[in-house]
């Protein structure tokens, strides 16, 4: 589902009073770029990229291109990429590893080895790129992602991917409570609902991170001091 341009009208007045609110109150600073970034890929499995599916998203027109823009960049310094999904080993029986989530929402259909979670072929990953498998929403949350960040030396973390209502948001906020300079790509970032990809970036640029578009942070990835 798109969204309307009646949506969009009613989002922008609501997103230009706010900002005066923030800029009031001293919100809406901006984080910066650091010194070595990594490209943190959420969720874009099939599962959420092809269509059919109970988690596809909208806009893979503009989010596979912008992401393969992005990967070809990072790929040409010799920067991380990560990438994560969503999966579970046990979907059937009390014991399963979906926990409370499946009473919200149809994880069961996220099973692992399974074509659903498995990265988008037109974004694939190389054998030398991180591919993490998450239970949770946040790409941190319960797995080795801080660490392996931290021991490659990365200061920024450049994120695209799915849901920009929950997984890229979750992402994004561990992501500078862990000291991080979360970046999120403007044209790479989508939703399912109408309005929750404009609703978040608004948000998530007030409080935890930039929202960039995709040329500034190409132009960033062509500078000569990263890395």
């Amino acid at each position: 589902m798109q969204t309307s341009d009646e949506v969009k009208n009613a989002l922008n007045v609501l997103f230009r009073a706010n900002s005066e609110l923030y800029s009031e109150r001293g919100f809406q600073r901006r984080i910066g770029y650091g010194k070595k970034p990594a490209l943190i890929n959420i969720d874009l499995a099939n599962a959420w990229t092809r269509p059919g599916n109970a988690f596809t998203c909208d806009g893979m027109e503009t989010i596979i291109p912008g992401v393969q823009a992005l990967l070809t960049a990072f790929r040409a310094r010799g920067l991380p990429v990560v990438y994560t999904t969503t999966a579970y080993n046990v979907t059937e029986g009390p014991n399963s590893d979906m926990g409370m989530w499946v009473h919200k929402i149809p994880v069961e259909v996220l099973q692992e080895g399974s074509d659903a979670v498995q990265i988008d072929s037109r974004i694939a990953p190389l054998p030398n790129e991180m591919v993490i498998v998450k239970k949770r929403a946040s790409g941190f949350n319960g797995t080795f992602l801080n660490g392996y960040l931290k021991a490659c030396g990365v200061d920024t973390i450049i994120v695209t991917g799915v849901t920009a209502a929950a997984c890229v948001r979750h992402t994004i906020e561990d992501g500078i409570a862990e000291g991080f300079r979360p970046i999120a790509v403007r044209e790479c970032i989508g939703d399912r609902i109408a309005g929750a990809v404009e609703w978040n970036l608004f948000d998530i640029d007030a409080k935890f991170g930039d929202v960039e578009p995709l040329e500034n942070v190409l132009t960033y990835l062509r500078g000569n001091a990263i890395g």
